[in-house]
């Protein structure tokens, strides 16, 4: 069965992680004790930021236009539409459109450390446990 996890060519890890015990893949990295969102996003591999980058295409000379080998290809922009790319190995993870706003690994998940508590794992309350729900 694939795993389907990202293989980082530059570490030579899988982008995971798991705590205290391996996942059933047996990849990535495996951490003692409960990380923070900026631990975990580094355990996991996904300490990189993302940009949008305007998208290109090339048009290429054909039989109706001829060929001219100083115009062989020409760069044009695709209005509207961008590229989400990582910063450190130029990977396209996607196209979007103008109104796309990229949200950082590490500003998506900064609410996790609010959530659990004290490093614990768990989620604070101020719900009386024995009341009913």
């Amino acid at each position: 069965m694939a795993h389907n996890l990202f293989y980082n060519e530059l570490s030579e890890k899988h982008s995971f992680f798991s705590v205290k015990e391996k996942a059933w893949h047996g990849l990535g990295q495996i951490v003692e004790d409960y990380p923070t969102s900026a631990e975990a996003i580094r355990y996991a591999g996904l300490d990189y930021t993302v940009e949008k980058r305007p998208l290109f295409t090339n048009s290429l000379n054909n039989e109706l236009t001829g060929f001219d080998p100083d115009f062989a290809t020409s760069k044009s922009e695709v209005p509207n539409c961008f590229a989400t790319v990582r910063n450190d190995n130029d990977a396209v993870l996607g196209v979007v459109g103008k109104d796309y706003e990229v949200v950082q690994n590490a500003d998506a998940f900064q609410f996790f450390d609010a959530i659990v508590g004290g490093g614990e794992g768990g989620y604070t309350t101020d719900v009386d446990p024995s009341s009913p729900i």
